[in-house]
C-alpha cells in the first residue's frame, strides 16, 4: 500500500464516525481482528472500527489473522485474556472460525462479525456484510455491457474458505448464463491477492489467448490481472472488472485500465458494528432487527469515479 493511500485511509477512518454525541461513557477494550491490513479494504475496516470505538469512549486495538484460523484463535485468546468488552471480527473461515467465536461467547464477550459470515447463527450478536449477491449481479451486468455478449472469458476466484467468494461467483453466473454465447474458458483461485491474480492471469492467458474479458471476485486480483495483461500487450483487447471499490481500483478506472468496481460499504458497516457493540454493552440489545445484516453495494465506473470523496466513500 502506498504512503499516500495509507494517509488517505487513515484520514477517512478518523472522520468516519458521524453523529456520535450523546453517548454515555462505557469504557473498556474493544478488540478488532481483521484479515490483512496490507489490503486497503481491510485496513479501512480496522481503522474505521478503531476510530469509532475511541469516539465512543473505549480503547481499541487492531490485529490481523491473515486468513489463518490458528492465528485467529490465538488472537481471540488474547482478547479474552485482556478482558475485552467486545470483539469485532472479520472471520478467517466460514466453518473454521466458529470455534473461535464460541470461545469468546463462553467467556461472555459479545462478538460482532464484519465483512464475512460464519456458518452458524446465534453465536455472534451481529453479522454485518455487503450484499454480495446484489453487488455481483450489478457488476456482471456492467461487465457484459463492456465486453459484449459473445466470446470467451475467464474468472478469478477469491479464497474458497470465505463464503463471499462463492456468493460473488454465483452472482456472476446468474447473470452470465443469460448469454449463451459468453463462454467461461477458465477459472483460477487467486485468494483475493494481487500477486496471485497476476500469476494466475499469466497462466490463463497462455491457456486461453483468445479471451475478451476477465471477471474478478475482488479488486486486488483484478489489478493483478491488469498488470499481466499490460505486460502481454493485451489490455486493450481484454476488459477487466473488479469488486471492492478500493483506491487503486478507482485510479485504474479513471485511467481506463479497469472497466468498473463494485463498492462495498466497508466504512459504513465497520462503524455500525462498533455502534451495535456499544448499544449491546449498555442495553443488552444491538438495536438491529436481525443478526445478519446486508448492506447494498454500488457500481463505480468512469462516470462516477470522481465522486469518491474518501477511500470506500462515494458522495451522492
Amino acid at each position: 500500500m502506498s504512503t499516500n493511500i495509507r494517509r488517505l485511509l487513515l484520514a477517512a477512518a478518523a472522520t468516519a464516525p458521524m453523529m456520535l454525541s450523546g453517548y454515555a461513557y462505557a469504557g473498556g477494550l474493544i478488540s478488532i481482528i481483521v484479515t490483512d491490513p496490507a489490503n486497503p479494504y481491510w485496513f479501512t475496516e480496522g481503522q474505521v472500527a478503531k476510530a469509532t470505538a475511541e469516539k465512543l469512549g473505549y480503547t481499541a486495538n487492531v490485529s490481523a489473522h491473515k486468513g489463518d484460523t490458528n492465528t485467529e484463535s490465538t488472537l481471540i485468546d488474547t482478547a479474552i485474556t485482556n478482558k475485552s468488552v467486545a470483539i469485532i471480527l472479520d472471520p478467517a473461515n466460514a466453518d473454521g472460525s466458529v470455534g473461535a467465536v464460541k470461545k469468546a461467547v463462553a467467556a461472555k464477550i459479545p462478538v460482532f462479525l464484519v465483512n464475512a459470515e460464519i456458518n452458524q447463527e446465534g453465536l455472534a450478536k451481529a453479522q454485518l456484510v455487503s450484499n454480495n449477491a446484489q453487488g455481483a449481479a450489478v457488476g456482471a451486468t456492467q461487465w457484459v455491457e463492456a465486453i459484449g455478449d459473445k466470446g470467451n472469458y475467464v474468472e478469478l476466484f477469491g479464497n474458497p474458505s470465505d463464503n463471499n467468494a462463492a456468493t460473488r461467483s454465483n452472482g456472476y453466473e446468474t447473470v452470465l448464463t443469460q448469454y449463451p454465447d459468453l463462454i467461461k474458458a477458465g477459472r483460477e483461485v487467486a485468494n483475493w491477492d494481487r500477486s496471485q491474480g497476476y500469476k494466475k492471469m499469466q497462466s490463463l492467458l497462455q491457456a486461453h489467448p483468445d479471451i475478451i474479458g476477465v471477471i474478478s471476485g475482488n479488486d486486488e486480483m483484478a489489478l493483478g490481472a491488469v498488470a499481466a495483461l499490460k505486460e502481454a500487450g493485451k489490455l486493450s483487447q481484454v476488459k477487466v472488472g473488479g469488486f471492492d471499490g478500493s483506491p487503486d481500483a478507482v485510479a485504474a478506472i479513471k485511467a481506463g485500465e479497469l472497466q468498473y468496481s463494485v463498492l462495498q460499504p466497508v466504512a459504513v458497516f465497520s462503524q455500525k458494528a462498533v455502534e451495535q457493540a456499544d448499544s449491546f454493552i449498555k442495553t443488552g440489545k444491538t438495536g438491529a432487527a436481525t443478526e445478519k445484516q446486508l448492506y447494498d453495494c454500488v457500481l463505480i465506473t468512469k462516470d462516477n469515479a470522481a465522486k469518491m470523496t474518501a477511500p470506500f466513500v462515494l458522495s451522492e
